[in-house]
């Protein structure tokens, strides 16, 4: 832990930031792809409104520390994504999640609306995004990692497999 009271992982290529804890049960499939991937992260809730001076430092050691991609997950107003951006010269990655109101359409509604000039790359609502993330900064880690890139390459490979294949009846 660092004073700024945010957890550190040595060798963390993928920052992946929540809003709050409760975004864990949908954001745990980010971490189990990243995983699954190989690729090493660091999971931390820091929120936009309640920890804004944690997010700024967290956004600008990030680099420093070798974090090459930042993937941001909320609900609600979710500013998070965007608060990241503004912070930070690495790719944003967005995830909305699906909250107490409007089944996530406010929180996706907040995180695709960037001004012009910012950047963040917004996944669909809920686990098909929190996985979709993971994949999408697996694939701009790899382009200058090739071990990554033959994982990723093997990964899709058998994603195309498993669509070929019926299930046993």
């Amino acid at each position: 832990m660092t004073d700024m009271n945010y957890t550190t992982v040595p060798g963390a290529r993928v920052g992946v930031l929540m809003g709050s804890a409760s975004d864990w049960s949908t954001m745990k499939r980010t971490a189990e792809t990243l995983t699954e991937l190989g690729v090493t992260h660091e999971c931390n809730a820091i929120s936009a409104h309640r920890n804004p001076d944690r997010v700024m430092h967290y956004c600008r050691h990030a680099p420093d520390r070798g974090i090459r991609v930042l993937i941001c997950a909320a609900g609600g107003a979710a500013h998070l994504a965007g608060v990241v951006a503004a912070h930070s010269p690495l790719p944003v990655l967005a995830c909305p999640i699906a909250a107490w109101s409007l089944d996530g359409l406010d929180s996706l509604l907040s995180m695709v609306q960037m001004p012009k000039g910012v950047p963040v790359a917004t996944f669909a609502i809920g686990n098909a995004g929190a996985i979709n993330a993971a994949l999408f900064a697996v694939q701009i880690l790899a382009g200058t990692d090739e071990a990554l890139h033959a994982r990723w390459l093997a990964f899709r490979a058998a994603q195309s497999a498993a669509v070929q294949t019926l299930p046993a009846s």
